[in-house]
């Protein structure tokens, strides 16, 4: 059986974003850091990640807390949703702009990929408005001074990780053009307001881990440990995607759909497994979580 809920300082989290169903490598990370948060003795939250209110569906939504229920994932305490916590947002960088590690900027996208070279995590802003908006220009975005020459942290999966936040990745967007908050600012927020001490996801984010963790020393916030996935891909080695058209995930069949994902994560789950209920499943990998077994990064293609 599963062991009983403890009131253990653990406390994991899988946020999905709302812009379409879950699908096999959403089902990965679900099932990992769930397992990883039970093994553990501790709490499992559920958090929707629509910050990006254009993007976000309502029946995405549906769609995923009917999925992650189905396959017997079933979350602790309320459904965290981000819409509500705007003003949470803007007063943390307001925080940020009073401690004159944020400032205004004029830049457009096309702008900076004319000059930016490629980072850790995308385009590295050239610094361009952080002495001040250009005179005849309008602020559009906000950015946060990443002026650290190193950060380091070490992952449970992949290791000792480091990097120069200022010369890899640069000044970066806490609030967009269109007013809404970026999603560094807001899931440090979150992660915090839930008591988040465990962040198990796939290992596309690890390169978002070092602007998380420079945000998150920058407004007092406690640092999580980390545990980054192999990241399922295609026939073609992409990442499994919405925008990518991954199919929806087969909530239909909890047992192929629970122990294919187990095998993804090297765990070996017996051949009858599948035929099991997803109850009876997931007590098995709970017993039987063994993080290390996951195989590196490249050997699924991430």
């Amino acid at each position: 059986m599963m062991p009983a809920m403890t009131r253990n300082a653990y406390v994991g989290r899988f946020a999905p974003s709302p812009t379409g169903p879950l699908h096999r490598g959403s089902i990965v990370a679900a099932l990992a850091s769930y397992i990883d948060a039970r093994a553990a003795g501790g709490r499992w939250r559920l958090r929707i990640d629509d910050v990006d209110s254009g993007r976000a569906r309502k029946d995405a939504v549906t769609a995923i807390l009917t999925t992650l229920e189905a396959l017997g994932l079933h979350w602790d305490g309320p459904v965290q949703y981000q819409d509500p916590r705007r003003s949470d947002y803007e007063r943390s960088l307001q925080q940020l702009a009073r401690a004159g590690l944020a400032y205004p900027c004029a830049c457009t996208r096309r702008e900076i990929a004319d000059v930016a070279r490629h980072g850790a995590a995308g385009l590295i802003y050239p610094g361009t408005c952080r002495g001040g908006v250009p005179a005849g220009r309008s602020a559009r975005s906000w950015r946060f001074i990443n002026a650290a020459d190193c950060l380091a942290f070490t992952d449970r999966h992949a290791g000792a990780q480091s990097l120069n936040p200022a010369a890899d990745i640069g000044d970066f967007i806490i609030r967009r053009g269109d007013g809404l908050h970026a999603y560094h600012l807001a899931m440090v927020l979150d992660d915090q307001a839930l008591g988040v001490t465990d962040i198990v996801r796939g290992a596309d984010l690890l390169p978002a881990t070092f602007p998380q963790i420079a945000l998150q020393q920058a407004l007092g916030l406690a640092t999580p440990r980390y545990l980054h996935l192999p990241v399922a891909v295609d026939d073609r080695g992409r990442k499994l995607s919405k925008t990518n058209g991954a199919a929806p995930a087969d909530s239909h069949d909890p047992g192929k759909t629970l122990t294919e994902a187990l095998t993804f994560l090297g765990q070996s789950p017996p051949s009858g497994l599948a035929r099991a209920g997803a109850p009876e499943i997931l007590d098995w990998a709970v017993v039987h979580w063994r993080p290390e077994r996951i195989p590196p990064f490249y050997e699924t293609g991430a």
